[in-house]
């Protein structure tokens, strides 16, 4: 969830993330179609499960992702994407239908890292995607460099910026498996290598200022 954005992207994770016909949920999806989706239907704003904030607040209890922590345990993708719904909580003004944000324009970014770079500097974030493997799951801190294991999925996360570690450059990514995991929820991956395909499927995009 993009918790700096103040919309609900909740409703891009489930089964607005697909292709026609499939409602995938977390089970998979296209990116290009969460941000299409964006554009032409909108988005809500809302907050954290539990929050009460915005017109839909996340509906999802938080859980633990590849780590022991004070959470239960994730199931998996074989939960079921809950419906979607189309009121705002009770007692939040404006309506749901007034609520909306949409998207101008939703884009794919040239896999350079200059040009990732640049959008991410004009921008901000931008969403990207890549091959999870097995010791990914076990990431603590550092920079990320897959040495060992199989792949086991593929994964879409928000590259936030860019830096240097030592002799290192890297990507700084937020990921969506809570505090307890990784580097309090975030993690360093190698830049300009296309490690694990994560800069072969950036995309971004902009609002449309002018309704708000």
């Amino acid at each position: 969830m993009l918790e700096n954005s103040g919309l609900n992207v909740q409703q891009l994770e489930r089964s607005e993330t697909r292709a026609p016909a499939d409602p995938a949920g977390c089970n998979g999806g296209y990116p290009s179609g969460a941000w299409h989706f964006w554009m032409k239907k909108g988005l809500v704003s809302g907050g954290l499960y539990d929050s009460h904030v915005g017109c839909r607040p996340y509906s999802i209890p938080p859980c633990e992702h590849h780590v022991n922590g004070s959470r239960p345990s994730c199931t998996g993708e074989e939960g079921n994407t809950p419906k979607c719904v189309k009121d705002c909580e009770d007692g939040y003004t404006p309506s749901y239908k007034q609520d909306k944000h949409y998207g101008s324009s939703s884009y794919s970014v040239p896999s350079m890292e200059q040009e990732i770079m640049a959008e991410i500097y004009k921008n901000g974030p931008v969403e990207g995607a890549f091959a999870v493997y097995e010791d990914f799951l076990m990431y603590k801190s550092g920079v990320y460099r897959h040495v060992t294991g199989d792949e086991v999925g593929g994964h879409a996360i928000r590259v936030l910026g860019w830096g240097v570690e030592g002799d290192t450059k890297y990507w700084l990514i937020a990921n969506s498996w809570n505090t307890d995991w990784g580097d309090n929820g975030y993690f360093k991956i190698v830049r300009g290598e296309d490690h694990c395909g994560i800069e072969s499927g950036i995309v971004a995009g902009v609002p449309k200022t002018e309704v708000y």
